[in-house]
Parts: C-alpha cells; structure tokens; sequence
C-alpha cells in the first residue's frame, strides 16, 4: 500500500471511533473525573500557600515537638498527591480502560478494513 493510502485507512479509522458513543463517554467520564480532583487539589494547594503566606501564626503552631502545622500540611500534599493517583487508577481500571480497550478494538478492525 502507498503512504496516501494508509493515511486515509487511518483517517476513516479514526472517524469511525471519535463517532462511537463509546469515545464520547469516554471523554465525558475521564473529564467528570479529572476536572472536580484537579479543581480540589488546586484549591488544598492554594490553601497551603496562602496559610504559609499570611496564617504564619497557625503555621508555626508546634504540634508535637519540632513537628510544626506547615510541616504537617506541606506532607499532606504529598500524602494527597498519591491518594488523588491511586483514586484515579482505580477509576481509569473499572470506567476507563474497559471502553478504551473496546474503542481500541473498533479502531484495529476500521484499520483492517
């Protein structure tokens, strides 16, 4: 096959799959999943930042010994980073995936066509 050709095999391949209802609910449940994390994990960001800006007071506030509260909320962002990871694996696995592998499936079959 000439590169002309294959192009256009894998032009209607593709078509073919971004028309799937499969493809728009894949983008309408990866969207309803990332858009409400990232908007909280920027919004605990931004709450940690602006506490260590202008809440100095109750930043310093020791808790146990030398273990101050910005210490506790800066290991917090750590601590929520792999949580929101592990949340979203779980979600990509049992939401995701599945329909990604059958849209997949669609695109090689369009392919061989």
């Amino acid at each position: 096959m000439d590169e002309e050709m294959v192009r256009e095999r894998d032009a209607r391949a593709y078509e073919a799959v971004h028309e799937a209802a499969d493809f728009t609910k894949l983008k309408t449940r990866y969207k309803n999943f990332v858009v409400p994390w990232t908007i909280a994990f920027m919004a605990w960001y931004l709450a940690y930042v602006a506490c260590c800006n202008w809440a100095r007071g109750f930043m310093d506030h020791q808790v146990v010994g030398h273990i101050n509260v910005a210490l506790i909320f800066g290991l917090l962002q750590f601590v929520s980073t792999f949580v929101i990871a592990a949340v979203y694996g779980r979600f990509a696995n049992r939401k995701l995936d599945p329909l990604a592998s059958g849209l997949n499936a669609k695109y090689k079959r369009e392919r061989r066509r």
